[in-house]
């Protein structure tokens, strides 16, 4: 495929009848070979061997009920409790982190009030955490290790 602004690793790909595949350790499968996936599973990748996220606790198109209807987060984190801590919402690298980027993921949020948001298309990162209390957020400048998420 091509570089991310993200470590490389040996990704398990293989060709099918229909294309290219990937293998997502987190759903224990092969998954069609897009620019979006290859962006998730880079990142994820880093989250697990990088900033020590336990694989076992987070979750790849995590549906959720938005409304009356059911939506995937891309991945979901969670904490021992498995109470969710963060989501994470990938595009491709060709496509910009907008405002309405951001917006399809607060909206996600709605439903599951994590404290970190993350958006990334593999080039560019960006993390928040928020503060219910006051009803604010704070871009961070790193993502953080599991260890640090509360």
């Amino acid at each position: 495929m091509y570089s991310l602004n993200l470590p490389t690793y040996e990704a398990k790909i293989r060709k099918n009848s229909n294309g290219l595949e990937i293998f997502d350790p987190l759903r224990r499968k092969y998954i069609a070979l897009t620019p979006e996936e290859w962006v998730r599973q880079h990142f994820v990748n880093y989250l697990i061997n990088y900033k020590n996220y336990p694989a076992s606790l987070m979750a790849n198109e995590a549906g959720i009920k938005l409304n009356s209807l059911t939506r995937r987060c891309d991945t979901v984190v969670y904490n021992n409790q498995l109470e969710p801590l963060m989501i994470i919402e990938y595009k491709e690298s060709k496509v910009q982190i907008t405002q309405n980027v951001f917006d399809q993921v607060v909206r996600y949020n709605t439903v599951l009030k994590v404290p970190y948001i993350v958006v990334s298309n593999g080039i560019s990162h960006y993390c928040c955490r928020m503060n219910y209390e006051d009803q604010s957020f704070e871009y961070l400048t790193d993502i953080p290790e599991y260890q640090s998420l509360r």
